[in-house]
């Protein structure tokens, strides 16, 4: 099902939550809402669900404008972020009350409930009661309910924000498998960013009620659009600069550090004041050109999987790098020449 989102506004009283939001979201794709809290990406699901109507603008279901269908018209599967199980009933009988309400006779609602199960891989747990089952189990009937009811249309409000940080991982393999099996246009809310990169086919990063920048997660990523998108996407270090000039399809940029030089951008010219941006995870720790950057350790943070260095140029200004899985560990006081691609470098016009 393709969702068509004219510019939609929605307001609370005297407060707008919601500012002319226009985006597109394809057949079979699994779409995600991102920004902090207050954001409005809330707001945009439970509108495309159902449950609030817009002050403004367009949402169609396909060609079908869907601004005043009641939520159970509109074919629509909702997963909770507190997963809303009935204690009373059985996993079977959590799952079935979707084709209860909706009169499926008894044979085919036994076999859809079956299938669904199986489809997320509960269906050992059909006569157990909720509380008997894990919060990733739980999670895993949730998505049973939803799918159940065979939607055109998919919304997670953030399913794995009461999971811990194993579970958490564990579902987005399961949602991402769920996915590529049912191929159910699926809208995902969440504000956790490696949730987004690993699972999007495409993003929307809100920000006061405005989409910020729409696209797949390695453009957002390393094509941010601005510096709120950088830094709520992940963590960036940031230098003041100038463009001093455009040739060769590469951009010089005069810091404080001397001079960077970047890929070329179409829309900076010379004199450009500019902000320079680079994840500490593209951090070199070795001399190689364009960028040279050779600093002092400062800290040094071990965090398993990667050691976070805090490190400081000859002129004082302090970075972060990044080193993956370490042979060894290196102390503050350690001298390392860093240095920078000129690809991993994020440039963006200084406002």
């Amino acid at each position: 099902m393709h969702i068509s989102i004219r510019h939609l506004t929605k307001r609370f009283g005297s407060t707008t939550v919601l500012r002319e939001v226009s985006l597109d979201i394809a057949d079979r794709e699994l779409f995600f809402l991102l920004g902090p809290s207050g954001c409005g990406k809330t707001t945009l699901l439970r509108l495309i669900a159902g449950f609030y109507q817009p002050d403004g603008g367009e949402l169609r279901f396909g060609d079908k404008l869907m601004n005043t269908v009641p939520p159970h018209e509109r074919n629509t599967g909702m997963v909770f972020q507190s997963y809303a199980l009935w204690p009373h009933m059985t996993v079977a009988q959590n799952v079935a009350y979707g084709l209860e309400i909706r009169n499926v006779p008894a044979q085919e609602k036994a076999d859809r409930v079956a299938e669904a199960l199986k489809t997320v891989r509960m269906e050992a747990y059909a006569d157990r009661s909720p509380n008997q089952l894990s919060g990733g189990q739980q999670q895993r009937v949730a998505l049973a309910r939803a799918l159940v009811i065979r939607p055109d249309v998919l919304l997670l409000d953030e399913p794995l924000s009461n999971l811990d940080a194993r579970l958490r991982l564990e579902m987005r393999d399961e949602i991402r498998r769920i996915h590529g099996e049912t191929r159910i246009t699926t809208v995902y809310v969440t504000h956790d960013q490696k949730e987004s990169l690993s699972l999007a086919d495409r993003m929307a990063v809100l920000k006061d009620g405005v989409v910020e920048q729409l696209g797949d997660p390695r453009t957002v990523y390393r094509r941010p659009a601005n510096r709120f998108v950088a830094d709520f996407i992940g963590e960036t270090n940031w230098l003041e600069g100038e463009v001093e000039a455009i040739a060769d399809e590469a951009t010089r940029i005069r810091t404080r550090e001397g001079v960077l030089i970047g890929e070329s951008r179409p829309s900076l010219v010379a004199g450009t004041p500019v902000w320079v941006g680079f994840r500490p995870e593209s951090v070199q720790l070795t001399p190689q050109p364009p960028n040279q950057l050779p600093s002092e350790i400062i800290r040094v943070n071990y965090l398993g999987d990667i050691e976070e260095y805090v490190l400081r140029t000859s002129s004082g200004w302090t970075f972060k790098a990044f080193a993956q899985n370490p042979a060894e560990s290196l102390a503050a006081g350690h001298h390392l020449p860093c240095s920078l691609r000129s690809r991993d470098l994020i440039v963006l016009p200084r406002q």
